[in-house]
């Protein structure tokens, strides 16, 4: 095992925070929601909002059986909802294909709807203990601190951050899998992009970056998303109203949500075009089968 991997993962059977999708008893199924919902959202949001999930849908064919606007419903102000969509997706064709079984092999995984390269190797390395390099801006960052020397990482993974990643992991699977994680962790508690707590780090006596002097690049590392005032507001509101409504809506229930028409307009064609919502004549609604009384 390399020393990077052997300090830190020492420290995070120490300190690794108690998360459900950690147990691991808990089956894929449920760390392949986790994934899902941790893209660009803090874990403080996403834990309710997984447990209703698991609780509801607790296998593929639990949400495959729904429609897809239940999906939406259920993922609340999640934001970012297509994720909800391309997890039913998901769902869907794990059905189909795999007998509603998550699979074990990298090439079925990236073969599913809304999984990339870093959603199909944390679950097979989280959920099945497989050696693969698990690369989210956490462990860039620290890689590119410990390893490199630099403040942080480029924008993007890149196949040069997987393979110094992977080149860091110890052979044996397991352990390789807990590596991983325990890089993610450190990334996401201590190695952080503005205040890193370096004191505390286990690599702090190895790491090139705290050698060289630690020191950070002024202004924030990447540019913060704005969100007031956004058509992403927008699209929440919309989607908000049609979340907690029990069929279709008029235009004017939209209309009142946001004062700018244009934007507005612009929002929800938006959503429409995404399949997020749906026309139903005069009226809008998720997608789905609509009651028949409306």
């Amino acid at each position: 095992m390399s020393e990077l991997a052997s300090l830190t993962t020492a420290w995070y059977d120490v300190n690794a925070r108690d998360l459900p999708w950690r147990d691991p008893d808990i089956g894929a199924w449920p760390v392949l929601i986790s994934e899902f919902m941790l893209q660009q959202t803090p874990v403080v949001r996403v834990l309710p909002v997984w447990r209703e999930w698991v609780a509801r849908w607790p296998a593929p064919a639990d949400l495959a059986a729904e429609d897809s606007g239940e999906a939406i419903r259920a993922w609340g102000r999640l934001g970012y909802p297509r994720r909800a969509m391309r997890l039913h997706g998901c769902a869907t064709a794990l059905v189909e294909r795999h007998g509603g079984q998550v699979p074990r092999r990298l090439d079925q995984m990236l073969a599913l709807p809304g999984v990339g390269d870093y959603t199909a190797r944390a679950v097979l390395a989280f959920a099945y203990g497989q050696r693969h390099p698990v690369v989210d801006t956490n462990v860039r960052r620290v890689a590119a601190r410990a390893v490199h020397g630099l403040p942080d990482a480029g924008a993007a993974t890149t196949p040069a951050d997987l393979a110094l990643v992977e080149s860091l992991l110890p052979q044996a699977e397991q352990a390789a899998a807990r590596a991983s994680a325990a890089f993610m962790e450190l990334g996401a508690v201590l190695c952080t992009a503005r205040t890193p707590r370096c004191e505390a780090c286990p690599l702090r006596e190895t790491c090139a970056w705290r050698r060289s002097g630690a020191v950070l690049p002024a202004g924030p590392s990447r540019k913060p998303q704005a969100y007031a005032g956004t058509d992403r507001q927008v699209r929440g509101l919309l989607l908000a109203v049609l979340r907690q409504a029990t069929g279709p809506v008029e235009r004017l229930a939209l209309d009142v949500v946001w004062p700018d028409p244009v934007q507005r307009t612009r929002a929800l064609d938006s959503l429409l075009a995404d399949g997020l919502v749906v026309p139903r004549g005069e009226r809008f609604s998720l997608p789905g089968r609509v009651p028949a009384d409306f």
